[in-house]
């Protein structure tokens, strides 16, 4: 109930800016509030179609749309040729789903039970694809290192703009490969008990479901772009770099609606289903979103490239890779496991608060 009426904040938030002309910053934060009912609207959406559709399905679907937001956030701050932002952003939403939403979906889900389980084969999976993900993170990187020495930044900067395409190619085609297989030749393999849908309840028609996933999701991104607009007077404001704000807040921000659908799975005892959507959107956004990114700036005219320049980008995705792999190996979780991932967010938060370029 309390969610229905936060939703009051959305048409607040486009008021605000758009008639009563407040402040940036109040622009800033009156929109990033107005984000969380309709963050909970789409896990409503979500949920119904999961009951019709199967939780891998509605697991996708979440993902998708929630990455939705976060993918029309990153290209109106690419319009504003605010490529650094746009790598914070990735790198924050990689580290804020596998992070800061698989922490809390863990600590919500595990407290007051001694431990949850879910089946092994989807956490191996999806810790090998985010092997895959931080090979593919890096290689530009040490590339671009690697060429410094050999050639002009022009030709450098050329090399490394086709090696992110070439690199955003294959991680498309990956992608897609990674529907195929979890979705249609191997489907029963990821269709498991803990996932199957809660009875009880009638489940809305798919047309009402799909109704409110797609309108939640545009208002989402409408009130992100305001979150977007507002980044560089909120950052003088606060004294706070954009890039940090590329990191925790509009990463954070793009992601709302997985973190409450994970932790709600979670707290009724589904954390294969949470998993796939923490862990699941990280590696759409690395295998998707990013690679978009760099095809679509071509034609914005603000090419951007898959090269992180902060070598703490390079550790937290690392940072990921391993901590979500000692998480799924054992196939069960605990609270404790939950406030680990929660300490390597903070540890991070707290060294890229201090990164002023």
């Amino acid at each position: 109930m309390i969610f229905n009426w936060l939703l009051l904040l959305v048409p607040l938030a486009l008021a605000l800016h758009y008639f009563f002309h407040i402040g940036p910053l109040w622009t800033f934060v009156s929109a990033v509030l107005a984000i969380v009912p309709l963050a909970e609207w789409i896990r409503r959406a979500t949920e119904q179609l999961a009951q019709r559709a199967g939780s891998a399905v509605g697991g996708l679907l979440n993902v998708t749309f929630g990455n939705t937001a976060e993918l029309i956030l990153a290209l109106f701050v690419l319009c504003a040729g605010e490529t650094t932002v746009v790598k914070g952003q990735i790198t924050g939403s990689i580290i804020g789903n596998s992070l800061l939403g698989l922490g809390l979906a863990i600590v919500a889900g595990s407290w007051g039970r001694e431990r949850q389980f879910f089946k092994r084969e989807r956490g191996g999976l999806l810790s090998s694809m985010l092997i895959l993900v931080m090979i593919a993170l890096l290689v530009p990187a040490l590339f671009d290192y690697t060429e410094r020495g050999l050639f002009a930044q022009a030709d450098v900067t050329r090399l490394d703009e086709r090696l992110s395409l070439a690199v955003s190619a294959v991680l498309i085609a990956v992608y897609f490969a990674n529907l195929l297989y979890t979705l249609v030749t191997h489907r029963d393999v990821f269709a498991f008990a803990d996932d199957d849908p809660e009875t009880g309840h009638a489940a809305w028609p798919v047309w009402q479901s799909l109704g409110v996933l797609l309108a939640g999701t545009a208002l989402t991104a409408w009130e992100a772009e305001l979150v977007s607009g507002a980044l560089d007077q909120t950052s003088a404001r606060l004294g706070i770099s954009t890039f940090f704000l590329g990191v925790f807040v509009l990463a954070v921000v793009g992601n709302a609606a997985e973190y409450v659908a994970a932790i709600y799975f979670a707290r009724r005892d589904r954390m294969g289903l949470a998993i796939s959507i923490t862990v699941g959107s990280t590696i759409q956004v690395a295998l998707l979103v990013a690679p978009v990114l760099v095809i679509v700036s071509h034609f914005m005219g603000h090419p951007m490239n898959l090269v992180f320049d902060n070598p703490l980008e390079l550790i937290a995705i690392a940072a990921v890779s391993f901590a979500v792999n000692a998480i799924a190996e054992d196939g069960e979780t605990t609270w404790f496991e939950g406030v680990l991932l929660l300490a390597v967010y903070v540890v991070l938060g707290i060294a890229f608060f201090f990164v002023t370029k």
